[in-house]
């Protein structure tokens, strides 16, 4: 296992975390397999492990909190807040009323006194960036959390998040978490930049995009995978961005083959070979699959093979835009754009 410092915190990180989406009734995993998932994951070198509260509604963070009991120390524990926890409007974003609470939450699932890292889930235009630093900072100086980061930001809103914190005095983000993958690498022509320009760490999820690199999805076959059941629109084959990515990965596998490597070696060496990018967030639902993600822990592209993977999908390039979770308000809601 590699590691390396997470922006400017001084911690050191593994470049492979783990993440717990798929723990609880979302991924159908009980608390022993997480447990010999979170022992095999700290075994094998890995220190970092990211969660949510809206991961199956709190029971994520709850096994996360059992699996690590007893060995605090050793893991860099991180979590975020924002999206839905309920029906109720103030159960949601990053107002200081929500955050104040919903920290306490996570911490008394987690069963630990403070969280190493604390993530907005995805930017709130109802709050100002103030309300939302000037909280996160107060919890920072309550000693309930060490570091903040953001998560899912677009380029402008990170940047305008740092001139928030610089105008008022308070601490800033350190960290983003985007989605980034060889099918989706955007974020290379915008947020990457921006990152590297603030010295942020880069924590980024859906490396193997939602299972469409993990080896099972080829040309001929049926797309059966634990995503297709709840998100069936990403992976319909009548939609031309899924068909995009059906080409690309037919190329991709070619190229692993010849490389020597899995599908999975080549997705996640691809993204960790990236100078922007701290660490990659593993997803894995089963212990097998643990494992075969693990193997890309030392794995190193030649030149050859990161240009090749260029032909093959243009640096900065999106397959799937729609997908991104980043798309500013405006363009979702005609309402916004119109007087």
């Amino acid at each position: 296992m590699q590691y390396r410092t997470l922006g400017h915190t001084g911690i050191q990180v593994s470049t492979l975390a783990l993440g717990a989406m798929n723990f609880g009734s979302l991924g159908h995993t009980t608390q022993d397999e997480v447990t010999t998932m979170v022992d095999t994951a700290l075994e094998r070198g890995i220190n970092l492990i990211d969660t949510a509260d809206v991961y199956s509604r709190g029971e994520s963070e709850e096994m996360v909190g059992k699996a690590i009991a007893g060995r605090r120390d050793a893991v860099v524990l991180a979590t975020k807040s924002g999206l839905p926890m309920g029906d109720s409007r103030n159960h949601q974003g990053s107002s200081r009323r929500w955050l104040t609470t919903s920290v306490e939450d996570s911490l008394r699932r987690l069963g630990v006194d403070h969280i190493d890292l604390y993530q907005i889930h995805r930017w709130d235009p109802r709050t100002s960036d103030e309300e939302t630093l000037r909280a996160l900072t107060d919890l920072q100086r309550s000693g309930k959390i060490r570091h903040f980061g953001s998560s899912t930001f677009p380029a402008y809103r990170i940047v305008q998040s740092q001139w928030a914190a610089r105008e008022n005095h308070l601490t800033r983000y350190v960290t983003e978490q985007p989605n980034y993958s060889i099918l989706q690498r955007g974020i290379e022509s915008h947020v990457l930049p921006v990152t590297q320009q603030y010295g942020l760490g880069v924590l980024t999820w859906s490396p193997l995009a939602s299972g469409w690199l993990s080896g099972a999805i080829r040309a001929g076959r049926d797309i059966a995978t634990s995503r297709s059941t709840f998100m069936p629109h990403r992976f319909d084959p009548t939609i031309p961005s899924n068909q995009s990515k059906l080409a690309a990965v037919e190329q991709l596998a070619t190229l692993a083959d010849s490389a020597g490597l899995t599908m999975i070696q080549l997705a996640l060496a691809f993204v960790t070979a990236h100078p922007a990018v701290t660490s990659a967030i593993i997803g894995p639902r089963t212990i097998d699959h643990l494992h075969s993600q693990l193997a890309a822990a030392d794995t190193t592209l030649s030149t050859d093979t990161l240009d090749a993977i260029d032909t093959i999908v243009a640096p900065g390039t999106d397959l799937a835009p729609s997908e991104k979770n980043d798309t500013p308000p405006a363009l979702l809601d005609a309402a916004l754009r119109r007087r």
